[in-house]
């Protein structure tokens, strides 16, 4: 089933090809509960949209929507108002904390610190990352530390207040918003801009890619390096941990995505982006396929990337040709709804795009392999007294 645009929001201002204004969309970003969107539509501004879309917010002017049709399911929208965030830069990076909204009788970590349930953190050109709380739109902090562009953004997936910033000055900064914001180390190792960064789902790795060959994998509770993943032919761009955190995916602007074991530092699968030539013109450049942005999908068991030759691909983990394609135009980021049904991409125009994705009921040994990988690394499966065909599943061997 190939992928269906639902809904396309383009931005509400004329758009003005200057670097003050910049209406690339280089960022789109789910709060981890799916009830709110964030749109870094250019022109400085960060749209918080709630979820699932409404016409009184969105109105005629800002957006043009198609049906939703009954593929979207209801969640309720509460008294939640769309909020414009005036970054005052150009917005690059954007990433939502971990941190639920407390429920009666909860106690939220990041609440019990005295921070809101949920913020956003926008990584701006001058280097500056603003952090916003979400339900009135206010202003939190402004931390600053890089030199340059702050072109990625990633909270710790277990509701800590850590946030980890990739930056064009070639570092990554780890800040502590319990600690009102401040910097608790600076990662450095890479020779290019940083432009990617990804905090595993058990919180002990983290990714980050650059304009080099090779991404590199560091410790979240040393913030050492552990390893380079060296095999691509070109620059790393984008980077993603399975939901299980055993397979992390890294895309380059060789055309390659390369599915890697975190742990031993193997290379599981290499997925390459063959071009369709009915998708391109004569006049087009040898680096068409050139990938921007990678995603997993929640349950693990699909890809997503966008790539410059004009094509939303879906790749299904045990297939290495893509099971789905759509056509979209000056594509630079996607990203997967937290409960699965759909993909929403940036665009260089400055729009965003909804598109359908596959809906999948795992498997019994799926689930049975997400919940024993989400505790256990690929050696201590391979230490288990168990069948060899076992193992090779658990550790996604048998791809």
């Amino acid at each position: 089933e190939e992928p269906v645009l639902l809904a396309e929001l383009k931005p509400g201002r004329p758009q003005r090809y200057d670097w003050k204004s910049s209406c690339e969309t280089w960022s789109v970003a789910f709060s981890p509960d799916g009830a709110w969107f964030a749109w870094s539509q250019g022109h400085c501004v960060v749209k918080l949209i709630p979820w699932p879309l409404g016409e009184a917010e969105l109105g005629c002017k800002t957006s043009e929507r198609k049906s939703w049709g009954s593929k979207v399911e209801t969640w309720s929208r509460g008294t939640a108002k769309e909020k414009t965030l005036e970054c005052g830069q150009i917005v690059w990076g954007l990433a939502f904390s971990a941190w639920p909204a407390a429920e009666d009788g909860d106690t939220d970590p990041a609440c019990a610190v005295g921070l809101p349930c949920l913020v956003l953190a926008t990584g701006l050109n001058n280097g500056q990352i603003k952090v916003w709380e979400v339900q009135t739109g206010h202003l939190l902090f402004s931390l600053s530390g890089h030199q340059d562009v702050v072109r990625d953004l990633s909270f710790a997936p277990n509701g800590s207040p850590i946030l980890v910033s990739a930056s064009r000055d070639k570092t990554l900064r780890v800040w502590d918003l319990s600690r009102d914001g401040r910097q608790v180390q600076v990662l450095s190792g890479h020779v290019q801009w940083v432009y990617c960064c990804s905090i595993s789902p058990d919180c002990s790795m983290l990714c980050s890619a650059a304009g080099e060959k090779s991404a590199l994998l560091w410790s979240m509770r040393s913030y050492t390096l552990i390893r380079r993943l060296e095999g691509h032919q070109s620059s790393v761009v984008s980077c993603d941990f399975s939901p299980d955190s055993a397979l992390l995916v890294t895309a380059s602007y060789d055309a390659c995505v390369i599915m890697w074991d975190p742990y031993t530092g193997e290379q599981l699968r290499t997925l390459r982006h063959v071009p369709l030539h009915s998708t391109l013109d004569s006049s087009s450049e040898i680096h068409t396929s050139s990938l921007r942005s990678v995603c997993f999908s929640p349950e693990g068991l699909y890809l997503a990337t966008v790539a410059d030759d004009r094509l939303l691909r879906i790749w299904a983990l045990e297939f290495r040709s893509p099971v789905a394609f759509a056509p979209m135009t000056n594509g630079l980021c996607c990203m997967y709804f937290p409960h699965g049904g759909f993909i929403a991409t940036g665009t260089r125009d400055g729009h965003v795009q909804f598109w359908t994705a596959p809906r999948v009921l795992s498997s019994l040994k799926h689930l049975c392999r997400k919940a024993l990988r989400t505790f256990l690394t690929t050696y201590q499966v391979l230490a288990l007294p168990i069948p060899r065909k076992l193992k090779e599943f658990l550790t996604y061997r048998t791809l």
